[in-house]
């Protein structure tokens, strides 16, 4: 595919929805099952930090915190590249030749901050293995889901998710794209004893910023 070919399919006009594809009991894009074994042997270094979330749980806004503490607060750096440039989201994998998340990480010098919204146990074993810090957030669920309800609708790279009623149930039952918001928050709220995880609640960081 050539470059224009490539940018076409980001074109509202030639976008179709996703579909979603089950691996390990979780939906995902079936994008990125179609690239897991790459992002599975993933090679994390120690010196990496990995921002997870369930998606929009205030992933972009923990993200440009985190950015600016980096940086020591200056503006200018931080407006150096769109968000997905300086902290690659390791399983999106967009229509070529556009890299995959997993590609712009590989190419980053160290340190590395990346982003990802996997379940613990589909998080690349190197991860644990070099023994990254990583920082969780967790949103309530109330606000979770119609803020990715309205995500959905606004997105054409998400998959269909017809109205309200249907996609809180789907919700509910774990059937949207990464999975149920319940296991997620609670696996990751277990291995933050076993690793090193910063867990952080969306309510308490607007509560005190």
């Amino acid at each position: 595919m050539d470059l224009k070919s490539g940018m076409e399919s980001l074109d509202p006009k030639f976008l179709k929805r996703l579909k979603m594809v089950e691996l390990e009991g979780v939906p995902l894009i079936k994008d990125t099952v179609e690239q897991w074994d790459a992002i599975w042997n993933f090679k994390a270094r120690p010196d990496d930090l990995l921002i997870c979330t369930y998606p929009k749980a205030g992933t972009t806004w923990i993200q440009e915190i985190v950015d600016m503490i980096q940086q020591g607060g200056d503006l200018q750096k931080c407006a150096r590249a769109p968000i997905y440039e300086r902290m690659p989201f390791i399983e999106m994998c967009p229509p070529k030749p556009i890299r995959t998340g997993f590609e712009e990480a590989e190419a980053m010098p160290s340190p590395r901050t990346l982003k990802s919204h996997l379940p613990v146990h589909l998080v690349p074993p190197s991860f644990w293995e070099q023994n990254c810090k990583i920082i969780y957030v967790a949103r309530n669920a109330k606000d979770n889901v119609v803020s990715y309800f309205h995500f959905h609708r606004m997105s054409m790279l998400m998959p269909e998710p017809g109205n309200w009623d249907e996609f809180l149930e789907n919700f509910t039952a774990g059937k949207v794209a990464w999975g149920s918001w319940f296991d997620h928050v609670q696996h990751w709220w277990e291995a933050k004893d076993r690793h090193p995880i910063l867990y952080l609640f969306y309510e308490d960081m607007k509560e005190g910023p």
